[in-house]
């Protein structure tokens, strides 16, 4: 009866015991690991979520290049390269709280957007080509190089 009070104390003992501290370093370390992944991957989707406003801003410029070219443009892209010309007001589009400034460039009408000094100035660029009777953007801008855009 002795030996069985013995034997039930010791596994009594060793069921009660923690963590031993190699394993509770084991866990912080695998922590560390994920943090120090997970953090610049979280910094660089939220700079690409701010970004995409930079990219919104053109879309109605760009919106509104496309209607005065195929109303009266067609054929003549400097027809329509102005504020003016498209009927939109500039600060309008770069309304946006991380947008710095959208800007037409006039006989191209390329479509410029800078973002604010948190997004590194970055730039979205929306260069038109004629195309059998339309528009063909290509994008660039140093938003490429950055991996925002």
């Amino acid at each position: 009866m002795k030996n069985l009070n013995r034997i039930k104390n010791k596994i009594t003992n060793k069921a009660q015991t923690g963590f031993t501290l190699i394993e509770l370093m084991i866990v912080v370390a695998i922590i560390g690991i994920l943090a120090a992944v997970a953090l610049p991957a979280y910094q660089t989707y939220t700079k690409k979520a701010r970004f995409s406003e930079v990219v919104l801003a053109t879309s109605a410029v760009k919106t509104a290049i496309e209607v005065c070219y195929q109303g009266r443009g067609r054929g003549d892209l400097t027809a329509c390269d102005t504020a003016t010309e498209i009927g939109i007001t500039l600060a309008d589009a770069a309304a946006g709280a991380d947008v710095a400034s959208v800007v037409i460039t006039g006989t191209t009408a390329i479509i410029t957007a800078t973002g604010v000094t948190t997004l590194d100035d970055d730039t979205y660029i929306l260069t038109p080509a004629e195309s059998g009777g339309t528009l063909v953007w290509t994008q660039t801008g140093t938003c490429v190089a950055s991996g925002l855009c």
